[in-house]
């Protein structure tokens, strides 16, 4: 791998651990100070906003297909298509992934094969 790719590597691992990080260690902090009235109303409103934030963000990237052509686009909306059946039956996180994911590899292999 070339440096470049390690260096962005690095940059996507360290961004990672920011998102994470600092709201826990600046609640922590807050919550030090606050002693008499630790809990929920010590939690400023805008930190329950950004996990879903994040997690909004991340569909919308992964809702943009890798190749911008007919193949890719087919295979995002079918993927998409198998992760909302999947999660509509199981109603859980790991299956219906792992379902869409599966199926859109599918389509990708299918298609260039034929």
């Amino acid at each position: 791998m070339s440096g470049a790719m390690w260096l962005a590597v690095m940059a996507a691992a360290l961004g990672t651990l920011a998102l994470r990080a600092l709201p826990l260690v600046w609640m922590r902090r807050r919550l030090r100070r606050s002693e008499d009235d630790p809990g929920l109303d010590a939690m400023p409103p805008w930190l329950g906003v950004l996990g879903p934030l994040m997690i909004a963000a991340l569909f919308g990237v992964s809702l943009v297909p890798q190749r911008q052509d007919p193949v890719g686009w087919l295979a995002t909306l079918i993927g998409l298509a198998v992760t909302l059946m999947a999660w509509r039956r199981t109603r859980t996180l790991g299956w219906p992934v792992m379902a869409g994911v599966v199926a859109f590899g599918l389509v990708a292999i299918v298609a260039r094969l034929g």
